[in-house]
This record gives structure tokens, C-alpha cells and sequence, in this order.
């Protein structure tokens, strides 16, 4: 189908106009969107819209809405039947408009020609604060990364401060946390049903807040009773703890009911921040259900000439599962989405591919089939049994589980089938390789040669010239640190990269994704690489400097100085200078770095942008559809 044939009507309604073409006098929600209104499975509010309309509830958009003067966006569809949902976007506010140094980006990738004034910082905040003025009577609630992440008090590094949970700074009602189409159809049919939002206190993966004496069942010993937000802003090692248990719950198939009590004991004594557990992963066929929705995969016509970039990135791309359980230590995709993989069908991934190939401007050449991790489709644990009881962060950190099925045979017969499709002349893959798990070589010998025949087949016929792969630094100590794997096995995989090309007769090349200023990375570690990469031939380009984001492990090092987990002192170069000192020892080929002796003992951030000027979740979690 040809973008022409698309009507107006197919998409959304933005305006007050378009709810007139659809013969509407009402709406049930309206969601207003801190990105560029893009119909398409990888922007979490069109899924979120399309998600409650599929279940029969009629929703709108504003996306962008201008938060200045008279608020007359926040006014001119008037006041829904049920309630406002807010989607900042696709990523966190501030990650997205600042580099890791607090500058100004190029662009905001989520807007109409990159422009930076459509959205202000914090939009979760401001757009909820605008609305509760305006409607005080009607539930708001709140999703995607920005809310998610931020659900219980979290360290705010461009503030630099402890804050509590933005439901307390917002003044919304509940947040749905994580992936959240579940969530949000269950939210809307208790509404119709007449129940108060208030009354919502048992909804799996949501956040409320409510007094003390008031919370269901009281506080038990099921629960975990956190470390309230007056003890963590006086007591770094009571924040480093709470996050210990922040994550374990958040990487757990049958997790725990999280209270944190807020406010000073002469106000509010009795307020606390819930948490309910999630709900289990979806099932192949729920997650297929939400990509076979009648995405028009298009932006809006409303930016008709307007380029927006990072639906360019991705818009002949297709994504074929959610999920990573790699635990990175600077990485939010597990906190958002789960460790566990959940998987497409193959007849839901051709379905996307064969829509993509009748686009008008489609060439044949699938951009990316691939997913937070390229090569974990299919992959989960063999004893299900023993994955219900884990707590670990990572399936592969500090070493592969042996419980881990690896084999990468689905995965195979996924791009065998996806290439055997008329119109698709190649399919790359762009988003990240685990080549620990090409590399790993427990006792299934079949699942070991299926990742030998899968690394063959990668080089040879899904590179587009360029593959990205992360071993992040080189030093072990750090590496620990980050929950990546030695360096050595890059040295490994890039020996096999090389054989491979030769036998072929390719002029490939292996491009390392590397973090300066990480927590625990000092000066002699940078020089270290320098000196490693250099000696094997690199004048390194995707680097990044450390950006702190919240709800990381990496993160809470850098703020409290502490490991979560052992609560040992942890370095971090904190200052401008001690991390542009890092920093210089990427660019050996251009200048050589001055000498610098970092004496403060603090600690270091989360993950930024791999390229100075390309947020980290848009470089390499461009398919994970925070929202």
C-alpha cells in the first residue's frame, strides 16, 4: 500500500477536526506525547493508543503540545471519559536533549527536523502539572521511560540531586511502569467499570501513593519495606541499598511489592510510594497482537515535508523481540523491559516485512532485524522452574548460565525465512552483537554450532560494512564492573571476523563501542586502551563519555560512591576535568592527552551516547520501544 492511499481518518485524531470526521463527541483517554506523533509499532504512545483502541475505547493524541501561554493544546479537545495518559517519549527528556557534558544536542531525534523547542525538559512533570490545573477532577496517568525509570527516588544528574518519585513532583495519579499495553487496557476498563482511580491499588505493574494505614493489607513480611526518601537523601550507602533491591525485584518473574515512605514526619508521616510487582512476560502471541495492529507506519500528515529523524532511523527496520537479559551495568532496557526475552512468531515478523517492502521508498534493504540485543531471539532458560526463583541481573554476567539455552537456530531460520521473501534483496543487522554468546561453548554442542553457522552467516550476509559490536573498555577491573565480558574475548571475535573476511574475499570492517569515565575507571585504564586498540589498529570513532540516568546500578555508583551489591567504595571521575582527561585517550591520533592524577574518591553514570552527538538509547536501543 502506497503512503498516499492512506486517509486521514486512518491515524489517530490529533485535533478537534479529525474527532469531527470520526463522528465523535467524545473521547474516552487522550494521551499527550512529548514526540512527534509516528504510527508505527516502535513508538510507544501510537502503540499505547492503538493498544486501547484495539480493546474499543476511543483515544486521541497531542503530541508536542505547547506547554507556554494560555495552554490552549492541553484545552482543545476538552476533558476525556476516563483519563489523561502522558508519554514523554520514546526517551528520557534529558538524555535526549544533552550530551553526557550537559550540552545542548544537535538535534532532539523525536521531533519534526530535529527542531529543540517542542518539548520542554521533564515533560512527564510539566504536562502533568498543566493538566491537574486545568482538570483537577480527572485521573493522569503516567508511562514510558521517563515515569518508569523514575518511580521511587532516584539521582538526577542533571539537577544533581536525590529526587523522590515523580509521582510526588508531578501530581498524577498512578504510573503504569515498564512495557505497557497490559497495564493500561485493565487500567481503562476498571474506570468504566466505575472504579475511582484511587481505588486501583491491586493493578499489577503500576505505582500509586497512598498513607501509610492505608495501603491493602497493610505492610507484611512479603513485602520489602525501602529505605524512605528522607533517610536516602542523608545517607548515601541507605540509597545504594534500596536500589539492591530496586533491580532484584525488577528482574524477577515472581517479585515483591515494593513501599517506600516519603515525606518529613511532621507532614506526611504516613505517606509511602507503592510498587506492585509486574506482570508475568508476555506470551508470543500477546506481544504478536501488539505489532499486528493497524499501524500505518507512517508520521502523521500533519509533518508532511518535515523530516523526523529518528523514525528515518528505523523505519525499515523491524523489531523481533523485547527484552535483554545481558544486565549491562549503564543500561535501562532491563529495568523497562525485563530480563526475560519474549519473542515474536515468525508469521508476525513476515507480516512487518512484507508491509515494509510495499512502502514506496523501500529498496529492498531492511535496515535492522533485530531487537535490544540482535542475537538473543528464542534464547531463555532450559529449567523454567529455576528462572522463577532468580535474582540475578544478567543470564551471561559474571559467566553464561548453564541453564541458558544459547542456541541461535530460530534466529537462523528467522532471517532465512525473511530473506526468502520477494523484495528483499539484504537484511542487516544493526542493532548490537552479543558476541559472548557466539563465543560461549557450554555442553549442548549443538547450540555451540548453531552460533558458529549464525557468526558466518552475520558476516557474510547481514553486514552492511560495518559491524558495531560493545566490549565497552579493557580493563578487567572495569569490565567487572560493567557486567561486560574480558576483552580478550573481542580479541577472539575480531580474529574470527578477520578469517572470515579473508576466506570470503569481504573488506569488512569490526567497529568497538567503548565508555569512557564508567564507575571504577580511572586514567591507567583509559591508557590502557589506548594502548590495547591502538596496537590493533583502531583510531577510535563510537566512543562516549559516562552519562548518568536513572534507575542503573551504574548510576547509583556514581552517586553514592558505593556497589549496590557489595557496598565497597567505587572511583568515579566526576569533575569536567578528570573526565575530559579520560576522554583525551580516545583521540591519541589527534593529540596527546595531558596528564592528570584524578584524586576524588566519588563515583561515576549510566549510559549515554556511543556517538558525541546520538543519545544512547537512540544508538543502540533504537528497537526497545520504551514507553
Amino acid at each position: 500500500m502506497k503512503s498516499e492511499e492512506y486517509r486521514l481518518t486512518d491515524f489517530l485524531p490529533t485535533t478537534k477536526k479529525e474527532l469531527e470526521l470520526r463522528g465523535w463527541d467524545y473521547v474516552d483517554v487522550i494521551l499527550f506525547s512529548g514526540d512527534a506523533y509516528v504510527d508505527h509499532p516502535s513508538f510507544g504512545v501510537a502503540v499505547i493508543g492503538r493498544t486501547l483502541e484495539a480493546a474499543g475505547y476511543r483515544v486521541a493524541i497531542v503530541p508536542q503540545p505547547d506547554w507556554h501561554g494560555d495552554f490552549r493544546d492541553f484545552k482543545k479537545l476538552g476533558r476525556p471519559r476516563l483519563f489523561f495518559g502522558i508519554s514523554p517519549g520514546c526517551m528520557d527528556s534529558m538524555v535526549n536533549k544533552y550530551t553526557a557534558a550537559r550540552r545542548l544536542r544537535s538535534e532532539d531525534a523525536y521531533s519534526p527536523d530535529g527542531r529543540h523547542d517542542l518539548r520542554p525538559e521533564y515533560p512527564t512533570i510539566v504536562y502533568s502539572r498543566i493538566l491537574r490545573q486545568l482538570f483537577p477532577d480527572v485521573p493522569i496517568v503516567l508511562g514510558g521511560i521517563e515515569a518508569s525509570l523514575r518511580r521511587l527516588t532516584h539521582y538526577d544528574y542533571w539537577q544533581d540531586c536525590l529526587r523522590p518519585s515523580i509521582l510526588v513532583e508531578s501530581g498524577a495519579d498512578i504510573i503504569s511502569y515498564g512495557m505497557g499495553e497490559k497495564t493500561i487496557v485493565e487500567l481503562a476498563r476498571r474506570l468504566t467499570d466505575g472504579f475511582p482511580i484511587g481505588a486501583l491499588t491491586d493493578l499489577p505493574q503500576t505505582v500509586y501513593l497512598s498513607r501509610r494505614e492505608d495501603i491493602p493489607g497493610g505492610i507484611t513480611p512479603d513485602d520489602i519495606l525501602l529505605h524512605s526518601h528522607e533517610e536516602c537523601l542523608a545517607s548515601k550507602r541507605a540509597q545504594a541499598e534500596n536500589f539492591r533491591h530496586i533491580e532484584e525485584q525488577s528482574n524477577m518473574i515472581h517479585a515483591r511489592r515494593l513501599i517506600q515512605p516519603i515525606g518529613s514526619e511532621k507532614l506526611n508521616p504516613e505517606r509511602c510510594v507503592v510498587v506492585n510487582p509486574p506482570y508475568p512476560p508476555m506470551t508470543t502471541e500477546e506481544l504478536d497482537a501488539s505489532f499486528d495492529l493497524p499501524y500505518t507506519r507512517l508520521p502523521h500528515p500533519k509533518y508532511k515535508g518535515k523530516r523526523i529523524p529518528a523514525y528515518e532511523m528505523i523505519k525499515h527496520s523491524v523489531n523481533i523481540h523485547r527484552g535483554c537479559f545481558g544486565g549491562c551495568a549503564f543500561c535501562t532496557i532491563s529495568a523497562h523491559q525485563g530480563k526475560f526475552v519474549v519473542c515474536r512468531s515468525k508469521e508476525s515478523i513476515l507480516k512487518e516485512v512484507k508491509a515494509i517492502s510495499r512502502m514506496p521508498d523501500f529498496k529492498g534493504y531492511l535496515s535492522d532485524l533485530g531487537g535490544p540485543s540482535a542475537n538473543m531471539y528464542g534464547m531463555h532458560g532450559r529449567n523454567l522452574k529455576a528462572c522463577e526463583q532468580c535474582k540475578r541481573p544478567s543470564c551471561i554476567h559474571p559467566a553464561v548460565c548453564p541453564n541458558l539455552n544459547t542456541s541461535h537456530r530460530q534466529l537462523l531460520d528467522i532471517y532465512h525465512a525473511v530473506d526468502a521473501l520477494p523484495g528483499i534483496k539484504k537484511s542487516f543487522i544493526g542493532s548490537g552483537v552479543r558476541y559472548d554468546l557466539l563465543l560461549y561453548k557450554g555442553k549442548d554442542e549443538a547450540a555451540y554450532r548453531s552460533a558458529e553457522e549464525y557468526t558466518r552467516e552475520l558476516i557474510t550476509r547481514h553486514v552492511s560494512g560495518r559491524l558495531k559490536v560493545a566490549p565497552e573498555h579493557t580493563s578487567p577491573r572495569v569490565l567487572q564492573l560493567m557486567r561486560k565480558p574480558s576483552f580478550q574475548l573481542f580479541q577472539q571475535f575480531k580474529r574470527i571476523f578477520d578469517r572470515i573476511n579473508r576466506e570470503e574475499g569481504l573488506r569488512q570492517q569490526l567497529i568497538p563501542y567503548f565508555i569512557s569515565s564508567h564507575p571504577g575507571c580511572r586514567e591507567e585504564d583509559m591508557r590502557q586502551l589506548a594502548d590495547l586498540t591502538r596496537n590493533m589498529g583502531y583510531q577510535l570513532e563510537q566512543v562516549q563519555d559516562f552519562t548518568p540516568t536513572p534507575m542503573t546500578v551504574a548510576t547509583e555508583m556514581f552517586y553514592t560512591g558505593l556497589d549496590p551489591y557489595t557496598l565497597e567504595p567505587v572511583y568515579t571521575a566526576h569533575t569536567p576535568e578528570e573526565k575530559q582527561a579520560q576522554r583525551q585517550y580516545f583521540f591519541w591520533y589527534k593529540e596527546p592527552p595531558a596528564t592528570h592524577h584524578p584524586t576524588d574518591n566519588k563515583n561515576a553514570n549510566h549510559r549515554a551516547d556511543h556517538h558525541p552527538e546520538k543519545p544512547q538509547q537512540e544508538q543502540r536501543g533504537r528497537h526497545h520501544r520504551h514507553r
